[in-house]
């Protein structure tokens, strides 16, 4: 049973999302197929954009991450607050570069702003490269699910190549707007199915209400509440949490799928009526911070004790067969939707920049083919950082956004101060990947600023070289983007 409404819940919602986008229109040009024909209203764009809180990450990672350290996983109730508000901002002004300019990924954007052709590639193999890591996550989430209804037997790299060739099944014919349909879909079914389980949850750990098992988490497990939580060697402090919240904030739109879907809005006011009910939506948290507290108090105890499976390990020892059957499916939708979203966007960036200036006499059919070709390759290496590490998907998830911070001094330079330049966005890239990846970097900033997110830091070092050498270097004349 579990199988077959895992199965139902899933290929149904594919059907409906791959002939919805062929009735609206076939995705015939690389723009059509990677933001949608530059259309999306409301609606659509709410539950892409916000549907962003509802993933792998936010579900199965926050609730895992919650029953593992406690008081740490309120990272995602900030950091996605945070996210909305200077989402209000800059979100309009990366919308209306892209409608005047006919910009379609963010290497556009730098390409175009800084005059640079060579800039838009190296931005787009270090998007390339934030994409793969971020749809690992997502991978790591569906192979677990894959095992769960399978059944063990299936192996770790069987579940994981599954994963990807349905994730790329998924997304390949009918590009962002199939994606837009099952976005709509998983969210509503989300959010049904967290709040059931929410309202039953006390009922299963000797609770009396939902908020007994708060009650019921503290009395149990002293410090769960407050930080730095049940793991205080973790280092998972005060500080931690308000760079990381800070981190994830200043990075959050600067990830090349969230900074293409900007593209894909109607309207402005489209992006800022989002922006405004966002955090709101964010509130949703609650409940799976609450779901992870449970697991704890009844015990569960994931194969190997992975965190990422605490939630499905839960739901499968506490609930029947059908309530882990659509809960398997939906989470599937969890990792399917935001996996397609970001395979889609790495596709569009390897295509339009990084082959397109090495031949730009290719036609919009083979740009379009060459996009849909590349994600088999990103999908695959995806794969087998899966299949190499044993992290947990919040900490996956903190290292994507250190990675793609270093793109963000470039983005709000961009709009913000009018003497920054390609070399000078460059060299802080440089600088800003050193600070983050060398090992004696990293033990340097853990001695003198012990708790920080190094994320933060090197994106701050960015900055510093990049408006350094942008004062010291001679300016260009002109921009092809004018800033804001």
């Amino acid at each position: 049973m579990i199988l077959a409404l895992t199965l139902a819940v899933v290929f149904a919602t594919m059907a409906g999302a791959i002939l919805s986008a062929r009735r609206q229109a076939k995705a015939r040009t690389l723009t059509e197929w990677a933001v949608g024909g530059r259309k999306f209203g409301v609606l659509i764009f709410w539950f892409l954009n916000a549907g962003e809180i509802y993933t792998t990450f936010a579900v199965l990672g926050i609730s895992g991450f919650a029953w593992a350290h406690g008081a740490p996983a309120y990272l995602a109730l900030t950091s996605v607050s945070l996210s909305a508000a200077l989402g209000y901002w800059l979100m309009p002004l990366i919308w209306n570069a892209g409608r005047r300019y006919g910009l379609v990924t963010q290497a556009d954007f730098f390409a175009a702003h800084y005059q640079a052709t060579w800039l838009g590639v190296v931005v787009g193999l270090a998007g390339i490269a934030a994409l793969i890591v971020y749809v690992q996550i997502q991978i790591v989430a569906l192979s677990l699910i894959v095992r769960m209804t399978l059944g063990t037997d299936v192996s770790i790299t069987m579940a994981a190549i599954i994963a990807a060739v349905v994730m790329l099944s998924f997304v390949y014919f009918a590009g962002l707007r199939s994606a837009a349909f099952a976005a709509g879909v998983k969210d509503v079914l989300m959010v049904v199915i967290v709040i059931t389980l929410c309202a039953t949850v006390a009922s299963k750990v000797g609770a009396t209400s939902m908020l007994d098992v708060y009650a019921l988490a503290q009395d149990s497990f002293p410090g769960i509440g407050r930080l730095p939580g049940l793991q205080p060697e973790a280092g998972l402090s005060t500080v931690w949490l308000m760079t990381s919240a800070l981190n994830v904030a200043l990075g959050n739109w600067i990830l090349p799928h969230l900074f293409q879907l900007c593209f894909s809005a109607g309207s402005e006011a489209t992006i800022r009526r989002n922006a405004i009910w966002q955090p709101l939506y964010s509130l949703s948290y609650f409940f799976i911070l609450l779901l992870g507290f449970a697991a704890l108090l009844a015990g569960t105890q994931p194969a190997g004790g992975d965190t990422n499976a605490v939630l499905l390990q839960f739901v499968a020892d506490r609930y029947p067969a059908w309530a882990v059957g659509i809960f398997a499916g939906t989470a599937c939708l969890l990792a399917l939707v935001p996996g397609s979203v970001l395979l889609l966007t790495a596709g569009s960036i390897f295509s339009r920049n990084v082959l397109l200036p090495l031949r730009p006499g290719l036609s919009d059919r083979a740009t379009l083919l060459a996009s849909r070709l590349s994600m088999i390759a990103f999908a695959t290496v995806a794969v087998w950082l899966t299949l190499g590490g044993s992290k947990s998907l919040v900490e996956i998830g903190l290292s994507a956004y250190a990675a793609i911070g270093m793109l963000a001094p470039g983005v709000y330079f961009a709009f913000i101060w009018k003497r920054a330049h390609a070399i000078g966005v460059f060299a802080g890239l440089v600088a800003g990947y050193l600070a983050l990846l060398l090992p004696a970097a990293q033990a340097l900033w853990g001695a003198l600023l012990p708790g920080w997110e190094p994320g933060l830091i090197a994106m701050a070092i960015n900055a510093a070289v990049a408006a350094a050498v942008s004062i010291a270097w001679p300016r260009p004349a002109a921009r092809a983007v004018a800033p804001a």
